[in-house]
């Protein structure tokens, strides 16, 4: 039997052994019956090759005019290292192109993940809580996406991403329970029902339609139960109280499934 091009692909076996890693540290640890003490990564900015993982979208790829870019900037003394979502909403439609009825949308998300010897990389956030993004928000109504391995390859599970403090660093949490299922910005039924096991891909979409520049940083987004004092002490007031109890401060969450996407 000959090996496919796909098994003598650079990375491919690497890939595959970071997955065996992983898996075998779960059966050690047993964290598929035992809620796991440490995050799982979904995405960070520590360096610029971080942004090739990425891919961004707006209505431009339908001839629209609005425009988005992920651009990468290093660590400072006052800032950790982190992309910058930015670029400009445009709701004008393409001339000549009677089909495009509404546009005035941008966003990214990160790539799907390469094949392994145990088949496509998913992520299981499964048994996770909450949803935790390091953000620096202009304020503008943006929504974290979801998506899955699911049949329906256009649902997204959406949230709105409600920054507390704009122009300041925040980490928001959201409960994975709270994202809401859409089709192409509807709500679909069963509204909550996500693969959660199936993880493909996380990202950030602002498609308020209202004309003009975003600006958007992000440091990292990951999968959690709950943050860590050492978190707290970064991430919160200097004593970490910003946070309170977990699960018991509204301040923690994200918007509630009444604000629903648009």
């Amino acid at each position: 039997m000959r090996p496919s091009a796909q098994m003598l692909a650079p990375g491919f076996w690497r890939r595959s052994l970071d997955e065996f890693k992983r898996l075998s540290g779960i059966a050690i640890r047993f964290e598929a019956i035992d809620i796991p003490k440490t995050p799982r990564h979904l995405a960070s900015f520590d360096d610029s090759e971080s942004l090739s993982l990425c891919k961004t979208m707006s209505d431009a790829d339908i001839g629209g005019f609005s425009s988005s870019a992920l651009d990468y900037y290093p660590a400072t003394a006052s800032e950790p290292s982190h992309a910058r979502f930015n670029g400009t909403i445009s709701t004008e439609l393409p001339p000549n192109q009677p089909r495009v009825q509404r546009t005035g949308y941008a966003g990214w998300r990160t790539r799907d993940m390469s094949a392994t010897i145990f088949g496509r990389s998913l992520w299981d956030i499964d048994p996770y809580t909450y949803c935790a993004l390091r953000v620096k928000s202009d304020g503008r109504n943006y929504f974290v996406n979801v998506q899955t391995d699911s049949v329906i390859p256009t649902d997204l599970h959406q949230h709105r991403l409600h920054a507390r403090r704009p122009g300041q660093w925040e980490t928001v949490l959201i409960n994975w329970n709270e994202f809401v299922r859409t089709n192409h910005g509807m709500v679909v039924e069963p509204a909550s029902e996500m693969m959660r096991q199936k993880v493909k891909s996380i990202g950030i979409s602002l498609i308020d339609r209202i004309p003009g520049p975003f600006d958007l940083s992000i440091s990292r987004i990951w999968a959690t139960n709950g943050l860590t004092e050492e978190d707290k002490k970064e991430f919160g007031d200097q004593d970490g109280s910003e946070f309170g109890q977990l699960g018991g401060s509204q301040s923690i969450k994200g918007t509630l499934r009444d604000e629903k996407p648009i």
